[in-house]
C-alpha cells in the first residue's frame, strides 16, 4: 500500500465519461495511468495496451465498463492480471463478488464508485472533488481505494454488497429523476417565452430546504396544497406543449401526489 503522498500506478479500463473522468483527476493528483484498454486507442489518458499481453506492474486495476460487460472483462484479466495488487469496478450496482474469481490470482479486489455525475471526462475530473466514493472490498483494496479517494479530494464510505441495489436506486432517483423534472419544467417555460435560467434560485433553494429540513417537510406547491383546479391547469398547459411533455408532466404530478400522501385527490384531476 503506497504512503501518503506516493503514487499509485493506475490502469483503467474503458476510459468512457467515468473511466476518463477518473484518470484526469488521478493525473492531476500526481498518480501514474500506466496502461489504458479500450477498444479505441489514443484517447490520450496513458499508453495504450493490449488484451492478450499480461498487464503492466500497477497498484490499482479500475474497470469503468459499462455493467453488462464486466463479468466479461473480469475473464479477459484472469491470465494477464499477475503484476497488479488490486482490481476494482467503478459501478455502483454490480456486487464486488463478480471481481472474487481475480483472488485467485493473488489480487485484492473492491468496488470504487463516485457519487457524482460525470457527463464528459473534463467536468467529470473537476467534480470529483468534494464528492462522496462508495467504496468496499478486500483490506489490502479498501487501502488502496482509501487512499486514492482521499488524493481525489473525495470522502469515502462502506458500501455492503447486498445494499447496492437500493444505494444505485437512489442515486439514480437523486440525479435522473432531478434533470427530468428541470427538463420538462424548461419546455414549459419556454412555452411560456421564459428563460428557465429564471428557475435557479428557486431550484437551488428547493434543494436546499430538502438537504437542511428533509424531502417531505421541503414539499411545496398546489399539489402538496389540495388546489385541484391548478393542478388541472397545469396538465393543461404541459398537454399544449406537446403530448409527450403532458405525459411527462403527469407521470411527475402522480408520483408527487403520492409522495404528498394526497391519494385521494388523483381521481379529481387525472
Amino acid at each position: 500500500m503506497p504512503q501518503p503522498g506516493v503514487d499509485l500506478r493506475l490502469i483503467i479500463i474503458g476510459p468512457g465519461r467515468a473511466g476518463g473522468s477518473i484518470a484526469l483527476a488521478a493525473a492531476e493528483a500526481g498518480h501514474e495511468i500506466v496502461g489504458v484498454l479500450s477498444r479505441s486507442t489514443g484517447q490520450g489518458y496513458g499508453p495504450d495496451l493490449v488484451w492478450d499481453e499480461p498487464l503492466p506492474e500497477a497498484d490499482l486495476v479500475l474497470i469503468a465498463v459499462r455493467d453488462e460487460a464486466i463479468v466479461d472483462v473480469v475473464e479477459r484479466l484472469d491470465t494477464i492480471v499477475g503484476s497488479v495488487g488490486v482490481v476494482a469496478h467503478v459501478s455502483g450496482f454490480v456486487p464486488v463478488r463478480v471481481l472474487h474469481p481475480l483472488q485467485e490470482r493473488g489480487v485484492a479486489v473492491g468496488g470504487f464508485h463516485p457519487l457524482q455525475s460525470m457527463p464528459d471526462p473534463v467536468s467529470g475530473s473537476r467534480a470529483l472533488r468534494g464528492a462522496f466514493v462508495a467504496i468496499d472490498g478486500d483490506p489490502l483494496a479498501l487501502d488502496v481505494l482509501t487512499h486514492l479517494a482521499e488524493s481525489l479530494g473525495m470522502t469515502p464510505f462502506h458500501l455492503e454488497d447486498e445494499d447496492r441495489p437500493a444505494y444505485h436506486a437512489a442515486a439514480a432517483a437523486a440525479s435522473n429523476f432531478v434533470i427530468t423534472s428541470l427538463a420538462i419544467a424548461a419546455d414549459l417555460f419556454r412555452s411560456a417565452g421564459v428563460d428557465p435560467a429564471v428557475a435557479r434560485p428557486l431550484v437551488e433553494r428547493a434543494v436546499a430546504n430538502a438537504y437542511e429540513q428533509g424531502p417531505d417537510r421541503s414539499l411545496t406547491g398546489p399539489i402538496a396544497r389540495g388546489d385541484i383546479e391548478t393542478v388541472i391547469g397545469h396538465l393543461a398547459a404541459a398537454r399544449q406543449v406537446s403530448p409527450t411533455v403532458g405525459d411527462q408532466f403527469l407521470l411527475m404530478a402522480e408520483a408527487t401526489t403520492l409522495r404528498a400522501g394526497r391519494e385521494e385527490d388523483l381521481d379529481l384531476w387525472k
